[in-house]
């Protein structure tokens, strides 16, 4: 889920750019310290938004720089248990497909495809379902939901999520619009 914080802060400028303009200075080192990062309880910083810097600042003695408060909105992503996502699978291992769900991948576990007898196909870098006839390939795009989320640390290599595809309307998107023209279709009546 996206949504966006307000985050409190304090930055701390060099004199080499105390002749910029405040806010750019601080913009710049607010992104180098915050997006990309996970922040526990809040989520992943994607991005930094709007910025208002204390034209006041403080020097504290032995370093040239001073120091300002900053308050700033940030575009934060957080995977939530449950939550349905659509993304595109970008690898094919022996025991799953990774999905780019935002900033982020995403695991679908071998056993969480599909309600079938999975097989990895190496050459072809592909998870082949054997009854369906069904294929999962690097470039698809699925729909899954979200079952486990894990941020143990602060950077995004710390974050785990396990996804699944194993329930009604959730898999490739190709295959969602295959079992609702099934399901759309007439039922055909037997003549006697």
């Amino acid at each position: 889920m996206y949504y966006l914080a307000t985050i409190s802060d304090e930055v701390r400028i060099l004199p080499s750019r105390f002749s910029e303009k405040l806010e750019d200075v601080a913009f710049d080192s607010l992104r180098s310290m915050y997006e990309g990062v996970v922040i526990k309880g809040l989520g992943i910083v994607v991005a930094i938004l709007g910025v208002k810097v204390s034209p006041v600042g403080k020097i504290v003695p032995g370093d040239g720089a001073s120091y300002h408060k900053v308050k700033f909105e940030a575009l934060v992503y957080a995977p939530v248990e449950g939550e349905v996502v659509e993304g595109e699978v970008v690898d094919i291992v022996d025991f799953g497909a990774f999905v780019r769900i935002g900033p982020i991948d995403g695991l679908v576990h071998i056993s969480q495809v599909a309600d079938d007898y999975i097989s990895y196909d190496k050459k072809k870098g592909e998870l082949l379902c054997k009854q369906a006839r069904r294929k999962l390939s690097k470039g698809d795009s699925v729909r899954a939901r979200v079952v486990t989320v894990s941020m143990t640390g602060m950077k995004l290599s710390d974050v785990k999520v396990g996804l699944t595809m194993r329930q009604p309307f959730l898999g490739k998107l190709e295959w969602i619009a295959e079992d609702l023209k099934k399901e759309k279709a007439p039922a055909k009546v037997k003549e006697k």
